[in-house]
């Protein structure tokens, strides 16, 4: 696995690390099943706290791009399921929430175009 962090990006570091490793897990480059640094190893290979790692792991787990499994480590999620799992419930959570907000079907619909277009600014 080849990371680097560019310590002049606007960027945070946590954030590169956090973009790179997903990217590389959603492209195949790295495979489900396989096992990451441990936190101080990644952290003392590219020159940074081990907290900013720690923080770039949590992150990805909480999207679903890695999962943690104590002694066997930090491991590359099946690429697909867990994703598309965790979208389908942060949708159905935000569809509910705007209708307890009394939004009309058009105007939750706009604030998700709107946040989408933010979002992937090139589609």
């Amino acid at each position: 696995m080849q990371l680097s962090v560019d310590p002049d990006s606007a960027t945070p570091p946590y954030e590169q690390i956090r973009a790179r490793i997903a990217d590389q897990a959603r492209s195949g480059e790295l495979p489900a099943g396989l096992r990451l640094p441990t936190v101080r190893a990644l952290a003392e290979e590219l020159g940074l706290a081990a907290g900013t790692v720690a923080r770039a792991y949590r992150e990805l787990e909480a999207d679903g791009v890695v999962e943690t499994h104590g002694r066997r480590g930090t491991l590359i999620a099946a690429a697909g399921d867990t994703a598309h799992r965790l979208a389908a419930a942060a949708a159905t959570e935000y569809a509910e929430r705007a209708d307890r907000l009394g939004l009309s079907h058009a105007d939750a619909l706009a604030a998700v175009v709107t946040a989408l277009r933010l979002a992937y600014p090139e589609a």
